[in-house]
């Protein structure tokens, strides 16, 4: 038998080509990174802020307290301060801190794309209760429809820097209360298996959405242990009151074990105060307010500490989604609920521009950095959102889910060893053939250390020119319509799918 010829250079050269064309091994750039590393306060501001917040909350206290929250309160040791307030002293709130839950799952009905919040691990997702969406044909943006939410739904399934995805429009063509709530739950089974979540307009919308997802998750009860859907819930009204609806929810979701995201929304110079320390020092006793509620009810209980500082335009009075204000009142959000072990939630990404533009990259970018370099746990918002809010995007889905990769990397940081120092390598190198191009320290790094951009263009200007000149938006528009074209999954048996539609009115 003839003996193999030896390898040449040519013959190495091209195995190496191979390895570089390779899917990289790991992810260099995954969901989860830590954060933490910026810190817009200082720790003594820190303490001046959250002791403020203790004294809103014992001395102002709350108002507009349902009966059935207050009788609750009271029982924990609240105080009746007249004046239809209900005070809770440093000491409850201090007790429902230590004792609160500070980490937790969030449950995909695929455990697989299951999320374990708190600490410092970062995570970027959705939210937004869009009217508009921006349409992919026309690039002019109309009313929000239930086929939308079905096509960003499935669209966001694909994105792996999505961690969870809540409801980002609302199906203004759905006008019926219950059934919007209804049809939106089914959006959510139907198209993904990340963890999820959505909001319910009234406590009596509970109940029967749970029977739904008993059936997706194979028999009563089966939602319960395993609750793949969290409650967005506005418990807490700025300034400084409970909303009675908000409050009956919160109730039923505790009755049925489905997590929560407790929001306050205030906004700077409205509900709120215009200096940036006072509006922390009131947005935190707020959020605090809603802490103690929920573990009053059902200490331990996981909550999402979603302390959302929002801006207006002192001019107009108009939302401001993007904006300096904005990138520094989140990132100090997050530095305090961190600081305060809880696990933190936070606004970003909303970005104020109606086209994929500059002003959409700067905004979104400077934010959604910010945040996440200060530990927010789960970034909110930062998918898919334009116009303050008022409008979502299937391209801008595409462009975020390429900017949160590029987030991760840099939170991930270098890792400083005897290998990656690489002295070895250097002397090799300069000793040897002058570069570094074939060394195989440079091809495993290549596979560990770098994200390469699935949207972004990197081509040489002529390459760029003779490929069509395409922008960011119409590259992003190119792959959205790919994505929808092709991805139709549905993770509903046939059998759950017609048990769902047998007991609701399912649209479409």
């Amino acid at each position: 038998m003839t003996a193999p010829p030896p390898k040449t250079r040519r013959a190495g050269r091209q195995a190496r080509l191979q390895a570089r064309a390779a899917p990289p091994k790991v992810n260099p750039a995954a969901p989860g990174q830590i954060g933490g590393a910026y810190a817009p306060l200082k720790p003594t501001e820190m303490q001046a802020i959250f002791d403020t917040a203790l004294r809103l909350l014992a001395e102002l206290g709350m108002g507009e307290v349902p009966e059935r929250l207050a009788q609750d309160l009271l029982k924990a040791g609240a105080q009746d301060l007249g004046n239809a307030r209900i005070g809770l002293p440093e000491t409850m709130v201090q007790e429902v801190i230590s004792t609160s839950a500070k980490e937790f799952t969030l449950f995909g009905r695929d455990p697989a794309r299951d999320i374990h919040v708190g600490g410092d691990r970062v995570y970027f997702g959705t939210g937004g209760a869009a009217v508009t969406t921006l349409d992919i044909d026309t690039g002019r943006y109309r009313p929000s429809t239930l086929q939308d939410l079905h096509n960003f739904t499935r669209l966001q399934d694909t994105l792996d820097n999505v961690a969870w995805f809540t409801r980002c429009c609302i199906a203004t063509d759905v006008p019926d209360m219950f059934d919007l709530d209804v049809n939106t739950a089914y959006a959510l089974l139907r198209n993904t298996t990340k963890p999820v979540a959505t909001a319910f307009t009234v406590a009596e919308h509970v109940d029967p959405i749970v029977r739904m997802f008993d059936i997706a998750a194979g028999g009563e009860g089966g939602f319960a242990k395993r609750p793949f859907c969290k409650a967005h819930i506005s418990p807490v009204i700025s300034p400084m009151r409970f909303g009675e609806d908000a409050v009956e929810v919160v109730y039923k979701c505790i009755e049925h074990n489905i997590p929560m995201s407790c929001i306050t929304a205030a906004q700077a110079g409205a509900t709120a105060p215009a200096t940036l320390a006072g509006f922390l020092a009131q947005s935190l006793a707020e959020t605090l307010a809603s802490l103690v509620m929920v573990n009053v009810i059902a200490p331990g209980f996981p909550m999402v500490f979603s302390n959302w500082p929002l801006v207006i335009d002192l001019r107009s009075g108009a939302f401001a989604g993007g904006g300096g204000e904005t990138t520094v009142l989140n990132a100090a959000s997050a530095q305090l609920s961190n600081w305060l072990g809880l696990p933190s939630g936070v606004a970003c990404s909303m970005t104020d521009a109606k086209a994929i533009d500059a002003q959409y990259g700067v905004e979104k970018g400077m934010t959604s950095l910010a945040a996440a370099l200060a530990g927010g746990n789960l970034i909110y918002e930062s998918s898919g959102m334009t116009a303050s809010l008022l409008g979502a995007s299937f391209e801008a889905f595409i462009l975020d889910d390429d900017m949160h990769a590029m987030t991760y990397r840099a939170l991930r940081g270098i890792e400083v060893s005897e290998d990656t120092l690489g002295y070895e390598t250097i002397c090799a190198s300069v000793l040897g053939e002058g570069h570094f191009l074939g060394a195989d320290a440079t091809y495993q790094a290549m596979e560990r250390d770098y994200h390469y951009p699935k949207l972004a263009d990197r081509d040489q200007p002529k390459t760029w020119e003779d490929g069509g000149a395409k922008d960011a938006w119409t590259r992003a528009k190119t792959r959205a319509r790919t994505i929808l074209e092709n991805h139709h999954p549905n993770y509903l048996t046939p059998q759950q799918d017609k048990d769902i539609r047998a007991a609701f009115n399912i649209i479409g």
